[in-house]
């Protein structure tokens, strides 16, 4: 079980590290501006971090959404669809550096917080919420006097903006200093309230509020990656289900949208009942349905 999870720690880790190679941003205060900056990573990765490399998909998306003509945004829906398709929510297990932050601060050994089931579905759908009027929606309609909007979503509520590039750029750059507002501080409270909700609730940025994991569970049933319970194995003992920090059971919902592929629940299994497979292989084909 250990060798599992650290194994997919050093991923987690070492991507963040690859798309956070600009590593001279952090001294000169600088953005990364070269040819790598034209396209997305497929996790959550703010563009004004002083060492990203690539572009975020939900800040390219609103880009394109917001311009004072707005275009349609082909690369960035092609690139979100054919990760989503290819992965599905594995870039929220593997790929995603502020998923390991959230990992992280779960580990603080603190009392930890339960959310009740009822209230816990109606959470998560906060996520599609956000993703439909943050980032698509108030950025196409709501316009200024000279027909300028805005990304939203990155304005108003993401923290991840917040923690690697707002904070950073304000204690590299003294000139930025001076333009802090009432703004900023709103989106320290945001930071601060993910942050603390981390410490006691596992990942409740990508349950309840993170709307690129909401994209890709749109493709999380239909996707090329699943997974596969073998049901004459499987005794239905219960322990990938107690294992899933997510509150997935895969017995019954082995491909639910909720699943972030961290693979928990396979090395859990004592029967090896589960496994991942692609769409279309033996494995699969074989699967009954429960």
């Amino acid at each position: 079980m250990r060798d599992w999870l650290k194994r997919r720690r050093i991923v987690q880790f070492l991507w963040g590290l690859l798309t956070n190679a600009h590593l001279s941003g952090w001294v000169t205060g600088r953005i990364y501006q070269g040819p790598l900056k034209q396209f997305c990573v497929p996790g959550m990765n703010c563009y004004a971090c002083p060492a990203a490399v690539g572009a975020c998909p939900l800040g390219s998306l609103q880009a394109f959404l917001s311009a004072r003509k707005p275009k349609a945004p082909l690369y960035v829906l092609g690139f979100l669809t054919m990760t989503g398709v290819l992965l599905g929510r594995f870039i929220c297990g593997w790929l995603c550096l502020f998923g390991l932050i959230q990992e992280l601060l779960y580990r603080i050994p603190t009392p930890k917080v339960q959310v009740p089931e009822r209230a816990d579905r109606v959470l998560r759908k906060g996520k599609y919420l956000i993703l439909a009027v943050f980032v698509v929606l108030l950025p196409l309609v709501l316009r200024d006097g000279m027909g300028v909007s805005f990304p939203y979503f990155c304005k108003w509520i993401c923290p991840v903006g917040t923690l690697e590039g707002g904070i950073p750029l304000v204690i590299l750059n003294e000139g930025l200093r001076p333009l802090v507002h009432g703004l900023y501080a709103w989106k320290l409270v945001v930071l601060a309230a993910v942050v603390g909700l981390s410490v006691v609730i596992h990942r409740p940025f990508c349950k309840y509020i993170c709307p690129l994991g909401a994209f890709y569970a749109l493709f999380q049933k239909i996707g090329f990656l699943r997974l596969v319970r073998d049901e004459s194995a499987c005794t239905n003992c219960g322990a990938c289900a107690h294992r899933c920090a997510m509150q997935v059971d895969p017995v019954r919902d082995p491909d639910s949208t909720e699943c972030i592929r961290c693979g928990a629940c396979v090395q859990a299994c004592p029967q090896h009942a589960l496994r991942f497979a692609a769409a279309g292989s033996e494995d699969l084909k074989e699967r009954k349905t429960v």
